[in-house]
C-alpha cells in the first residue's frame, strides 16, 4: 500500500526521482517499515519513500533532488546497525545501496580492491579466496562494506588486523550537495591536506553517501587455529586476555562470552560448551608460529585457573565455532522469548581496566536485577551487554535504562568510549557530549559546513 505524504517539497521530490528510476522507487508501507527499524528498541521511524541505486551517477541524481527540495536523505546498506542508524525521525528518502553490489577491482599485487558500497563481506571474501587474500574485518553480520565504513565497524578480528579505520584506502562519496567527492588513493601513506577519507569513515551517513570505498587486503595465514577454554570467573578470562596482549602474543581474535552466553550458544548452536566463562580464541601465521603463539597463550591462561583448551584447526570445525560466537544474538533472544530484546549495546576501555569495568557491570546487573549476558572482543578492551526486559513493565524498564546508562558513564570515567564500534546513530546521542565536551561543537561545525540544509540522515550521530 503507498502512502500519502503531506509534505509538498517529499512530493515533489518523490514525483521526480519515480520520473528518473521508475519501480526501483517504492511508497509501499512494508518496504518503507523495513527501512526504518533496527534489532533494538530504537523506536521505529520509517522514511516517505526508498529508492534503490545502482550507481554513483544514480545516487548523485537523487542527492541533487533531495537538495532541490530539502528533503533527508538516509543511506542504508543491509540493515545490521543496532544504534537506529538509518531510521527517518523527519521522514524523507531512504537511499538503499544493496544493489550496488559490484566489486569494481582487485589489485592482487598490491593487495588492495575497490568495492560498491553494498557489497558485503562475505561476498568480497568468496571472490578473493582464489586469488589467496581475504579481508579480515568482520563484525559478525554480513554487513555491506559501505555501511561498516560509514559505522567505523570493528569485530573478532580488530585485536590483529585493526578497524574499517585502518583498513579504508579510498571513499568515493555523493556530498549533500550532489557533488562526488573522491577520497584518498591506492597508496599505502600520503601527507596530501586533510585526511578527508578518515573523517568519513564513521560518519553514519550525515556527511555524505559512501558509494565506493578502497580498502587493503591481506594474505590468507599459512595456518590458523581456533581454541575455546574456561575459566573459573569472568575476571580471570580478562586478566588472561589482558596479560596475553600486554606480553605482545599476536592474537588475533580473543572473545569473552559470560555464562549466560554459553548456555544460549549452547542451545541454539547444538554445542557442549562448559558452561562457565569462556575465552574463544584464534592465531595466524606459520604452522611453527601458530604453534608457538597457542602455548604460549595456554601457559598464561593457566595462571588463572583455565581449564583444557579445545582446539581445532580444520575449517569446518574453526567455522562453526565462530558461526555460533557470530549467532550470540539471536541465540540470546531465543533463550529468552518472554521478554523483548532492549538494547545491544557496547562501551570500550582501556585494556588495563578491562577486568575492573566487566566486573563491575556484573555486579550493578545483578543488584538491580537486570538480565544482560556479556559478551566481547576483549583483545582491544571492547565489550557488549545484551539488555533484555518486559516493555509492558515500567520499572523494569526503568531499571535497564538506568544500568544501560551507568554502563555508559562507568567506561567513560574509566578513560574510555561509550561505543567501541555500534555508533552512536540516534541511540546513543545523548552520550556525545559527555564523551567529547566542546569537541562536540567542532563536529557540528563540520556538519553544517559540508550539508547546510542538514539533510544527510538529520537526528544521527553529531547532528544538530
Amino acid at each position: 500500500m503507498d502512502t500519502l505524504v503531506s509534505n509538498t517539497g517529499t512530493q515533489q521530490a518523490i514525483a521526480d526521482i519515480r520520473n528518473l528510476l521508475g519501480d526501483r522507487l517504492s511508497t509501499a508501507q512494508i518496504v518503507r517499515e523495513q527501512h526504518g527499524k533496527d534489532q533494538t528498541w530504537n523506536p521505529s521511524a520509517p522514511p516517505d519513500a526508498v529508492v534503490f541505486v545502482h550507481s554513483t551517477e544514480e545516487v548523485q541524481a537523487v542527492v541533487k533532488i533531495c537538495a532541490r527540495h530539502a528533503v533527508p536523505i538516509i543511506p542504508y546498506g543491509v540493515g545490521s546497525s543496532l544504534e537506529g542508524h538509518f531510521t527517518a525521525p523527519y521522514g524523507g528518502i531512504c537511499i538503499d545501496l544493496s544493489q550496488m553490489d559490484k566489486i569494481l577491482e582487485v589489485n592482487a599485487e598490491d593487495m588492495d580492491c575497490r568495492v560498491q558500497a553494498g557489497v558485503t563481506r562475505k561476498q568480497l571474501n568468496v571472490e578473493l579466496r582464489d586469488k589467496g587474500l581475504f579481508f579480515p574485518i568482520d563484525p559478525g553480520a554480513d554487513a555491506s562494506l559501505g555501511g561498516m565504513t560509514a559505522t567505523r565497524a570493528s569485530g573478532t578480528n580488530a585485536v590483529r588486523y585493526g578497524t574499517m579505520k585502518d583498513n579504508v584506502m579510498s571513499i568515493t562519496a555523493v556530498m549533500a550537495d550532489g557533488s562526488i567527492v573522491r577520497m584518498g588513493t591506492r597508496a599505502r601513506k600520503s601527507s596530501a591536506g586533510y585526511d578527508l577519507t578518515r573523517l568519513m569513515v564513521g560518519s553514519e551517513g550525515t556527511l555524505g553517501v559512501i558509494t565506493e570505498v578502497g580498502l587493503k587486503l591481506y594474505g590468507i595465514p599459512e595456518a590458523i587455529k581456533a581454541g575455546v577454554v574456561s575459566f573459573p570467573s569472568i575476571e580471570d578470562c580478562c586478566n588472561a586476555a589482558i596479560q596475553a596482549i600486554q606480553m605482545g602474543i599476536p592474537i588475533a581474535r580473543i572473545e569473552l562470552v559470560d555464562v549466560e552466553h554459553i548456555k544460549a550458544i549452547n542451545a541454539y548452536s547444538k554445542l557442549t560448551l562448559a558452561q562457565a566463562p569462556t575465552l574463544f580464541v584464534e592465531f595466524h601465521g606459520t604452522h611453527a608460529g601458530v604453534a608457538e603463539q597457542a602455548d604460549m597463550f595456554a601457559a598464561i591462561a593457566g595462571e588463572f585457573g583455565a581449564g583444557v583448551f579445545d582446539w581445532a584447526t580444520q575449517e569446518e570445525d574453526r567455522t562453526r565455532l565462530w558461526q555460533a560466537r557470530h549467532d550470540a544474538f539471536w541465540a540470546t533472544k531465543n533463550l529468552m522469548p518472554g521478554k523483548e530484546e532492549s538494547i545491544a549495546t557496547d562501551v570500550c576501555v582501556p585494556i588495563s581496566r578491562l577486568a575492573e569495568c566487566v566486573v563491575e557491570t556484573q555486579k550493578d546487573l545483578a543488584e538491580h536485577k537486570v538480565y544482560g549476558p556479556i559478551i566481547g572482543h576483549v583483545g582491544d578492551g571492547n565489550f557488549h551487554v545484551v539488555l533484555f526486559c518486559d516493555r509492558s513493565d515500567a520499572n523494569e524498564v526503568s531499571r535497564v535504562k538506568d544500568v544501560y546508562g551507568r554502563l555508559i558513564k562507568r567506561a567513560l570515567a574509566m578513560g574510555g568510549t561509550c561505543t567501541g564500534e555500534h555508533g552512536i546513530g540516534s541511540g546513543k546521542r545523548e552520550y556525545l557530549a559527555l564523551e567529547h565536551g566542546n569537541g562536540l561543537d567542532v563536529m557540528r561545525a563540520i556538519k553544517l559546513a559540508l550539508d547546510p540544509q542538514n539533510i544527510m540522515n538529520p537526528g544521527k550521530n553529531a547532528s544538530p
